[in-house]
């Protein structure tokens, strides 16, 4: 079901892992961010795009993390934006040809069998510096940053107020850090990921993040500010005092003081 959270932009939000798809509604269509995840929740999404009478006419990837760069037959055939990093790595995984067989791998158990690939990771890169999404509709703004996965991006709907944060501020999840290449530095470019978004967040009225809840007002630049303090207290070797870990965690979601221990042991 779509949640309106902003005069024409609205939020499908998946079952399992709590992914917000956003919807960016113009005059000729929409622009659909990061649809998911499952075939039934797809056929949902496209259901109520169609009860509005707006076909998609674009769609843009924040990273090329699996689940942020799905899509279905029933979208149509628009063009998938994500910048030129995001499409590279997504290029580079479908030119293996066991993709499929990996791809299936990275699939929690639950949903292995009800993610559609057929189209997984077909992006169009935009060139370098581009500033905006190049489609017919309300001005969104490309906030590039190194934080989390390559070629990662945020999105300022610019008129509207929304932040879409990608796979940052979330209410459920810490920070997650990307150390692929074994040869960067994840806490540093995570930290430079959260100044853009900083930057941005005096324009923002609502932040919409890749899993989680949507924040409103005062939240936005709250889940910035916890976020840069649990990266301080993860590089500085402290335990954070954060809400998403330990007996504060929701329930259900203590699993994620997990990936804390991970990265405790790699970073801290």
């Amino acid at each position: 079901m779509l949640t309106q959270i902003a005069e024409g932009v609205l939020v499908h939000r998946s079952e399992l892992l709590r992914n917000n798809t956003v919807v960016v509604l113009g005059a000729a269509g929409a622009l659909l961010v990061d649809p998911g995840i499952t075939r039934g929740e797809m056929a949902c999404l496209a259901a109520d795009l169609t009860a509005l009478g707006r076909p998609v006419v674009a769609g843009f990837a924040t990273h090329p993390d699996w689940d942020h760069v799905l899509w279905d037959v029933a979208f149509g055939e628009a063009p998938r934006y994500g910048t030129d990093r995001c499409a590279a790595v997504t290029g580079a995984v479908l030119s293996d040809p066991e993709w499929p067989a990996r791809a299936a791998e990275m699939l929690p158990p639950e949903i292995a069998g009800d993610v559609p690939l057929d189209l997984f990771g077909r992006i169009t890169g935009l060139p370098a510096g581009t500033v905006r999404i190049p489609w017919e509709g309300p001005a969104v703004r490309i906030v590039e940053h190194p934080a989390h996965a390559p070629g990662h991006a945020a999105l300022l709907i610019e008129d509207r107020g929304v932040l879409v944060a990608g796979d940052m501020l979330s209410d459920v999840f810490i920070p997650m850090l990307d150390d692929a290449t074994g040869e960067n530095d994840p806490v540093g470019e995570y930290l430079v990921g959260l100044e853009r978004l900083d930057v941005v967040a005096g324009d923002v009225d609502v932040v919409v993040p890749g899993h989680g809840s949507v924040g409103r007002g005062p939240e936005v630049s709250a889940r910035i500010a916890l976020d840069r303090a649990y990266l301080h207290a993860l590089r500085d070797g402290r335990d954070p005092d954060d809400p998403r870990l330990g007996p504060s965690a929701e329930p259900g979601w203590e699993w994620v003081g997990d990936i804390h221990a991970g990265q405790a042991l790699r970073f801290g």
